[in-house]
């Protein structure tokens, strides 16, 4: 398992949305990015958690963290476990009255509610490898070179390039 952050939210060719899983010891412009393909409200809980801003009203996720602590139960980890089809799985791992429980969950969901948290996410080592992309995202002074050429790539890429 590979510890990530959350790089980003883009949007690709299509206008579909994509967050993108960065390791955290990983240099900027190196290694690999994972990105999963989400839905429109999940991108925006992500974006909404990491941006650390408040919403009018709870979204699902804040309403999970919010019963989660009510019931004094903490999220230890998210992971995203495997791909298969081109689908990715997650699970979120809960401890509560000294038992731990690992819940089935869509990465999308996990993500957002392992960033209203502050709970680790991992990666699966063959997710990376099978699912990753090149880093090409860097801190440089070309960065906005970087960002175009990453654009490029997403708008390029198909969901079912992933299928095996």
């Amino acid at each position: 398992m590979v510890q990530v952050r959350v790089a980003g939210v883009a949007l690709d060719g299509a206008g579909q949305h994509v967050i993108l899983l960065k390791p955290i010891d990983a240099i900027p412009g190196e290694g690999r990015i994972l990105p999963i393909w989400i839905g429109v409200q999940e991108a925006t809980s992500i974006l909404i958690a990491i941006e650390g801003a408040h919403p009018p009203r709870p979204l699902a996720h804040d309403l999970m963290r919010a019963l989660l602590a009510g019931l004094d139960a903490t999220v230890d980890r998210v992971e995203v476990t495997r791909i298969e089809d081109g689908t990715f799985y997650a699970e979120v791992t809960v401890s509560a009255a000294g038992a731990v429980r690992r819940i089935d969950a869509r990465p999308s969901d996990a993500v957002a509610l392992a960033s209203r948290t502050g709970s680790p996410i991992w990666v699966a080592d063959e997710v990376l490898a099978e699912a990753g992309v090149p880093d090409v995202l860097g801190e440089a002074e070309d960065a906005e070179e970087n960002v175009e050429e990453f654009r490029r790539f997403i708008d390029a890429v198909d969901p079912e390039d992933f299928r095996e």
